[in-house]
């Protein structure tokens, strides 16, 4: 029993509820943070500071030791101090608290400093320790840190949640031949005998999440723009390539500063800048201030980039910059919030990146962004709000995903336009200012533009961010009056109000009529004998519109040809989603399809387009209908592709006719071009292109293929590959495209093991060759045991690989047995934690409703 009761704490009742009683209850200290850990901290911690020392070897197999002197403020001595560590209590060697050895105990992932070693007023904990590699991202000759949401406490002990902000004094011992970047600038060198000791600049108050350093073999460059200096590491070693991108890489990053600091008003808070280029790193990027990353692909594009790659690199690097204020100067004061950081670097970074393109539409760019993968989530049965709860902060990367990414700009967007795009700015401002160096909730942002609009922004609010889902629309004519049903696919009976740009025809012109849809059922009088196309014409409507015969008429038609880019983007939209929901068939859509594909000239459409006939032709076809498109499709795309005006579409053609070629004559093609044989006008292939085409053609490779296909492919394109990282994921991804079963078996089965899942994006590469749909009849075993893993991938992996590892083990599939068992994995698994089973929910969808719309079965849950 005495055994039993280490694992309880007293904590007063008031501290967990609010309350004012003084008696007290006990609390079981949980592995993680819960919101009750995190609340008696803030209520009893202050001005954290934390002197922070590792010692870097050059193997990456040797441990690194690690030295800790926090220093903070107790308001008074009622209970311990409790600090986290994720690791084993043999990762901590000595604890001096208050300068005296602690008799501190170590449960459930807590050091815990009893009463009696502790001072009302300052403290000072020493602790010597071994770091864990789990969230130290480890590579033979280079190193980086990614704490976020709740892993700072995997490399070293601290109050790891984002409302205890501290300063952080950093020294690291590095490898002699190795650089170094952190959160503050470096401030001295001293070389040792093997090593070189770096000390780095106490930072501005950070959360631990935020804390950063990153060290290795990197090239280092340096720029002074408008009297700023900014500082890039970088690993690429095609010096072409680097020659090619520095200047715009440079100058994305000084605009986005400059952009910030004039909508702000607050100079960039954080001292120096830097940032660092991670080959295959987990995200686009990452917010650490002083040391932002970003994935080296993203960034260093090649010659055939096209203009929707150049504006993603300028919106990654923009939306990172944006963080600085939004994240790192104001930070969420429980992860709850997290989509708020995300939502504001997402609003801005389009805002700053657009004008870098003139010539492109950007509303029409806003809402190809955001509606498609927006939709892809809310109309699953596993849908969540844009602000989600969360218990304990070891589940907050549970909370990433299209609804903070997608919906969150989307009403974001709706709300700049309720309050007034300058009253918008004002709002933040205040709320920058306000919280600066400090924490913010939601509705904290929403009590100061409250003030400055006649809505009820509480209640919106209450529907739009904290409701999940989104409203179905159904319309009727009642002589020439419009009526618009609205309900909702969870049928709560909740209204989302908004309002709707009506675009309808009269007289055979193109007229709007705007309408706040806020009621069950809303009526609009239009003039005599219109014809309502579209129910929200402007692209600010969110939501299922189901389309009526005439509109279903008009928009399958070549009359869509007579509206806008935006509207027949609308259209595009309107039409997939009314296939989704069993309003239209597959076979209505590729007809469509190769119509819009002749005729359609914008690029951003064209992407969409092409994005839509993709999952139409793996997805929502079988193999005889799927062989049908391949031939009906595939000259097309290749004669588009050869006719294109420049290298930004050719080379959005050449990718999806890369990815849906299956014929001898397409086989010979992509063969002929790996080789060299065939070339391309205008269209110069990378290495990276060539790697892909090697990976397209292995996947290929059956008995008709074989003798077309070399049979050492992969083989001979490692051999081209000069830069050692790229070389070193093609080799991790190879076995997955064997044409042996037996390899392929074995490889997935090596995934179980946390070592072969370090390099995330390597890892979700392999998944997609693994479980391809040329490859779903002998694939579907690993359907089971990849949804049995999810709870490991969860613990152990990062913030988005959870979502990615269900997305790439079920992008294959759309068999009633491959749905089947993933319904059985759900109904004998009672106890999935609720927020992974809304994540397979989420990646199923697809599987669910393709099986249906296939198979002649209407169940799509």
């Amino acid at each position: 029993m005495k055994h039993y009761l280490l694992l309880l704490l007293v904590i007063p009742a008031f501290l967990l509820t609010g309350c004012s009683r003084t008696e007290t209850t006990p609390l079981p200290l949980q592995k993680g943070v819960s919101i009750e850990l995190n609340n008696l901290r803030k209520a009893t911690i202050s001005e954290p500071v934390y002197k922070l020392y590792f010692n870097i070897p050059e193997q990456k197999t040797d441990p690194i030791a690690g030295n800790l002197t926090l220093s903070f403020n107790l308001k008074n001595k009622k209970y311990p101090v409790i600090l986290d560590f994720q690791n084993s209590k043999q990762f901590i060697h000595q604890v001096i608290a208050n300068g005296k050895i602690s008799h501190y105990d170590f449960k459930n992932e807590h050091v815990i400093i009893p009463v009696n070693e502790l001072n009302k007023g300052t403290n000072i904990i020493k602790i010597d320790f071994t770091a864990g590699d789990l969230s130290l991202n480890r590579n033979d000759d280079f190193l980086y840190t990614l704490f976020v949401p709740d892993r700072a406490s995997t490399a070293f002990p601290c109050f790891d949640q984002p409302d205890l902000k501290a300063n952080f004094d950093l020294s690291l011992n590095i490898p002699k031949d190795w650089v170094a970047v952190a959160n503050g600038a470096q401030i001295s060198e001293q070389e040792q005998k093997n090593s070189t000791l770096l000390k780095f600049a106490e930072t501005k108050p950070l959360p631990t999440y935020l804390f950063a350093f990153v060290a290795g073999k990197f090239h280092v460059v340096s720029r002074t723009i408008d009297g700023r200096k900014l500082t890039f590491y970088y690993r690429e070693t095609d010096t072409a390539k680097v020659s090619r991108n520095l200047d715009a890489i440079f100058n994305l990053e000084a605009n986005a500063i400059q952009w910030m600091e004039k909508y702000t008003g607050i100079p960039y808070p954080f001292g120096k800048f830097a940032f660092v280029a991670i080959p295959a790193f987990q995200y686009g990027g990452m917010e650490h201030p002083g040391a932002i990353l970003l994935r080296a692909d993203r960034i260093f594009l090649d010659k055939s980039a096209t203009q929707i790659q150049k504006l993603y690199r300028a919106t990654v690097i923009s939306h990172e910059t944006a963080h600085m204020w939004f994240g790192d100067l104001v930070t969420m004061k429980w992860f709850n919030d997290v989509w708020l950081k995300e939502v504001f670097a997402n609003f801005f970074a389009a805002k700053i990146a657009n004008p870098h393109f003139p010539k492109m539409n950007h509303q029409l760019s806003f809402l190809v962004d955001h509606f498609p993968p927006a939709y892809l989530i809310d109309r699953s049965t596993g849908a969540n709000p844009i602000q989600q709860k969360l218990d304990n902060l070891k589940m907050a990367g549970t909370l990433y995903g299209n609804i903070i990414y997608h919906k969150a700009p989307i009403i974001m967007k709706m709300l700049e336009n309720i309050v007034g795009e300058k009253q918008f700015q004002e709002g933040l401002r205040t709320y920058l200012s306000k919280y600066s160096y400090s924490n913010a909730s939601w509705d904290d942002l929403i009590n100061i533009l409250d003030k400055k609009t006649s809505l009820d922004l509480a209640n919106w609010s209450k529907v739009w961010v904290k409701e999940p889902g989104m409203p179905d629309y159904q319309t009727s004519m009642d002589g020439n009056k419009l009526i618009i049903h609205q309900t909702n696919a969870q049928k709560t009976g909740m209204i989302w109000p908004q309002y709707l740009d009506v675009l309808y025809f009269n007289n055979g012109k193109e007229n709007y009529s705007k309408i706040l849809a806020d009621k069950a059922t809303d009526t609009l009088s239009l003039p005599a004998n219109s014809k309502v196309l579209l129910l929200d014409g402007e692209g600010n409507g969110y939501g299922y519109f189901k389309l009526n015969q005439y509109q279903k008429s008009f928009l399958l038609s070549r009359e869509l040809f007579t509206l806008q880019p935006l509207q027949r983007a609308i259209a595009y939209m309107n039409i997939w989603e009314n296939m989704q929901q069993q309003n239209l068939v597959p076979s209505e859509l590729s007809e469509a399809f190769y119509l819009f594909l002749q005729n359609e000239k914008d690029e951003l459409n064209v992407n969409l387009l092409l994005d839509y006939y993709r999952t139409l032709f793996w997805r929502f076809s079988d193999v005889k209908s799927r062989l049908a498109l391949e031939n009906k499709f595939e000259p097309l795309l290749w004669e588009k592709m050869q006719k294109a005006p420049d290298a930004s579409m050719k080379s959005a053609y050449y990718h999806a006719w890369l990815s849906t070629a299956l014929g001898k004559n397409a086989i010979h093609k992509m063969v002929s071009l790996w080789k060299g044989t065939l070339k391309i006008k205008g269209l110069p292939l990378s290495e990276t292109d060539m790697t892909t085409l090697s990976y397209q053609l292995a996947v290929r490779v059956n008995s008709k293929t074989a003798k077309e296909i070399p049979a050492d492919i992969l083989q001979q394109q490692l051999k081209r590959i000069t830069n050692p990282d790229r070389k070193a994921e093609m080799a991790f991804v190879m076995p997955a495209l064997s044409s042996d079963s037996a390899v392929r078996d074995n490889f997935f089965n090596q995934l179980k093991k946390p070592e072969m899942r370090e390099h995330e994006p390597w890892v979700n590469t392999t998944l997609s060759y693994l479980n391809h749909p040329l490859r779903a009849k002998s694939s579907e075993k690993y359907i089971t045991p990849a949804l049995e893993l999810l709870p490991e991938i969860q613990r152990t992996g990062d913030i988005f690989f959870p979502k990615s590892w269900l997305d790439a083990s079920l992008s294959g599939y759309n068999s009633m047995s491959a749905a089947n068992l993933i319904r059985d994995f759900l109904s004998k698994s009672p106890d999935l934690n609720p927020k992974l089973r809304q994540k397979v929910l989420q990646s199923a969808d697809p599987v669910f409703r393709s099986a249906a719309i296939l198979y002649g079965k209407t169940k799509v849950k």
